[in-house]
């Protein structure tokens, strides 16, 4: 039960339908904020922990925001991230959408 509620605590800062206007006024620094609860389930760098919830890092923005928005509204459907995203607002959704999309990633082919 409380992972359940860590879960649930994490995924509810977690990233919806981005407008112009949001993506320029989405602020990274309170992206990193808001996101300290998703590392449960995504990590502290957005590389997730769990085999079931995807990596955020490097993700377009618009594509994270769409995701939470999705979740908010009940087009998309996950046990925890439908609960989480119904509590965040616009604002929040685009300042996470910003955070995880800021992070930088880098793939490497083995030898």
């Amino acid at each position: 039960m409380r992972l359940c509620s860590q879960l649930l605590l994490a995924c509810s800062l977690c990233v919806v339908v981005m407008t112009t206007d949001e993506a320029a006024s989405a602020d990274t620094v309170a992206g990193k904020a808001k996101a300290q609860p998703c590392s449960v389930c995504h990590g502290a760098t957005g590389i997730s922990t769990l085999p079931d919830a995807p990596n955020l890092a490097g993700q377009p923005a618009i594509y994270l925001s769409n995701q939470l928005h999705a979740y908010r509204n009940g087009d998309r459907r996950h046990e925890v991230m439908s609960l989480v995203a119904k509590g965040l607002s616009d604002d929040e959704i685009a300042d996470l959408a910003a955070w995880f999309s800021s992070i930088h990633i880098e793939a490497k082919l083995p030898n």
